[in-house]
């Protein structure tokens, strides 16, 4: 169980990616949302990698700099502890914060940075005058899907799907 006190959490800030950071954090990212999907979502790893690529390129056309992005390096008393990936959308007639990738590193987990990255994603929301943060979660990803639950996300649509032997 993640460590919630006040002292785990306090330190924690977010930074500008730095372009130099940016070509390392896209890879890593690529590469975890292939697994993601592979593991997840039921399909092949080359299948999964080519859509990576696919979407990657669709969402982020201008890398860095692509207009309604932004990248922030998690950080800690314990240095760099994570990334963060938001982005302003429209859905549904209202604009939200989306969260799009947060990935505290393996050594760093269960300490709660996730949830100060978290609170502080909020804190950038209303700062920017919006009223909404959402997210996508992997059904398998129970412990991701136990934070956000903590911190009062709601599951709004759950994709389910049943493999059927060959018949």
């Amino acid at each position: 169980m993640a460590d919630n006190s006040p002292m785990a959490t306090s330190s924690v800030r977010l930074r500008p990616m730095r372009p130099d950071e940016y070509p390392a954090w896209v890879a890593a990212s690529k590469a975890g949302y292939a697994n993601d999907i592979a593991t997840h979502g039921g399909l092949s790893p080359e299948v999964a990698q080519r859509k990576s690529e696919a979407d990657f390129a669709s969402i982020l056309p201008g890398g860095l700099q692509t207009p309604g992005h932004v990248f922030f390096v998690i950080e800690a008393d314990a240095g760099e502890v994570g990334w963060l990936w938001l982005a302003e959308r429209e859905q549904y007639g209202q604009r939200t914060l989306f969260v799009y990738e947060i990935e505290i590193a393996e050594g760093q987990r269960g300490k709660g940075y996730g949830r100060a990255a978290m609170l502080l994603a909020e804190d950038e929301a209303r700062a920017r005058g919006l009223r909404q943060v959402q997210l996508n979660v992997f059904g398998g990803n129970d412990v991701a899907r136990g934070l956000y639950r903590s911190l009062g996300y709601r599951e709004n649509a759950v994709l389910m799907t049943k493999e059927l032997g060959a018949g």
